[in-house]
C-alpha cells in the first residue's frame, strides 16, 4: 500500500513577498541509513525543491539559502534550495499563478503547527484486488474520511473541460455544414460555368455516365488537395499557437494538436462532401438536353 501526503504551504522571500506552494513528503537530507540518528534528527539547514517557474522569477538556483515561513510576516526558518524540478502539463493549473514547491513532510508539519494531519492521501491497491471492493471496504471501516477512486475524482475535476470539449464540437459541426453548403455552391457554380463543354461532349455521344464520372473525380481531387492544404494551415497555425501560450504560461502543456485522426477525419470528411457536391452538380446538368445548355 501507497500513501503520498499533500500539504499547503507559504514561502517568504526576502522583502515579504509570500508564495502559495504544494509540497509532499520526502526523507530528511544529509542523514544516512547508517547513521545512529536516521530519520531522527533533521540537519541544520533544511532543502526545499521548488519550480522551473520560480526559480525564473526569484533567481533562484540550488544553492540559494531563502526563509520559510506557515504564515505570512512571520521570519519562518532558513532553508536551501536543493533541486529545481519541471512541473507537469496539467490543464487545470496552466492559468494559475501559484509556485510549488516541495519540502520534508515534519518540516511542513512544524511550519503549519500541525501533527498527523493530512487534506488527502492516495493508496494504491495490487492489479489483483478490485477497486470497488477495496474502496467498499475502506469506506466500512473509516471514520471521518471517505475513499473514491481516483477515475471519479478526474471525472470531477475535468468538468470544466468537457464543457469546452463539448463546445468545440458545437464549433467543429457548424463549421463542417457551412464548408459542405458552401462546397455545394462551389461546384456548382463551377459546373454552370462549363455547361457549353458539357453539351458539347454530349453532342459528340459521350454518355451522361461518364460525364457524371469526370466530374466526380475532379471534384475528389479538389477535396483531396484542398484537405492537405488545410491541414498544413492547421499545422502552422498550431505551432504559432503553442509557442505563444507555452510562452506566456510557461507550461509544456499542448493548446492546438492536429494528430493523425484528425488529418484523417478532416481528409474523409472533405472527400465525401466534395464526391457528393460534385455528383449533384453534374447530374443536374447532364439531365438537361444538349441544346438547352447551348441556349437554343
Amino acid at each position: 500500500m501507497t500513501r503520498r501526503l499533500l500539504w499547503t504551504c507559504t514561502l517568504v522571500l526576502a522583502g515579504g513577498t509570500a508564495l502559495t506552494a504544494t509540497a509532499t513528503s520526502a526523507r530528511a537530507q544529509g542523514d544516512t541509513i547508517l547513521s545512529p540518528s536516521y530519520g531522527r534528527r533533521a540537519p541544520s539547514v533544511r532543502g526545499i525543491a521548488v519550480d522551473a517557474r520560480m526559480a525564473e522569477d526569484f533567481g533562484l538556483r540550488p544553492g540559494s539559502v531563502v526563509r520559510l515561513s506557515g504564515k505570512p510576516g512571520v521570519p519562518g526558518d532558513s532553508v536551501a534550495v536543493a533541486a529545481v524540478f519541471e512541473r507537469k502539463a496539467d490543464p487545470a493549473e496552466v492559468a494559475r499563478r501559484e509556485y510549488r514547491i516541495r519540502a520534508h513532510l515534519d518540516h511542513l508539519q512544524q511550519l503549519l503547527e500541525l501533527d498527523d494531519r493530512v487534506d488527502r492521501f492516495a493508496v494504491g491497491v495490487p492489479d489483483s484486488v478490485p477497486i470497488d471492493s477495496a474502496v467498499a471496504r475502506i469506506n466500512h471501516v473509516a471514520f471521518g474520511f471517505r475513499a473514491h477512486q481516483s477515475a471519479e475524482v478526474a471525472v470531477q475535476s475535468s468538468r470544466t473541460f468537457r464543457v469546452v470539449e463539448r463546445f468545440h464540437r458545437a464549433i467543429g459541426l457548424i463549421t463542417v455544414v457551412a464548408s459542405a453548403v458552401f462546397l455545394l455552391c462551389l461546384l456548382l457554380l463551377s459546373v454552370e460555368e462549363r455547361r457549353r463543354d458539357i453539351a458539347a461532349l454530349r453532342l459528340m455521344g459521350i454518355s451522361q455516365a461518364t460525364v457524371v464520372r469526370a466530374i466526380v473525380i475532379e471534384a475528389a481531387l479538389v477535396s483531396v488537395i484542398g484537405s492537405v492544404i488545410g491541414a498544413g494551415i492547421g499545422w502552422v497555425a498550431s505551432l504559432i499557437v503553442n509557442a505563444h501560450f507555452q510562452q506566456v504560461y510557461r507550461t509544456p502543456l499542448l493548446f492546438a494538436l492536429l494528430t493523425p485522426e484528425i488529418f484523417a477525419f478532416a481528409t474523409l470528411t472533405s472527400l465525401v462532401l466534395g464526391i457528393t457536391a460534385g455528383a449533384v452538380a453534374a447530374w443536374r446538368l447532364v439531365r438537361t438536353p444538349p441544346l438547352t445548355l447551348l441556349g437554343r
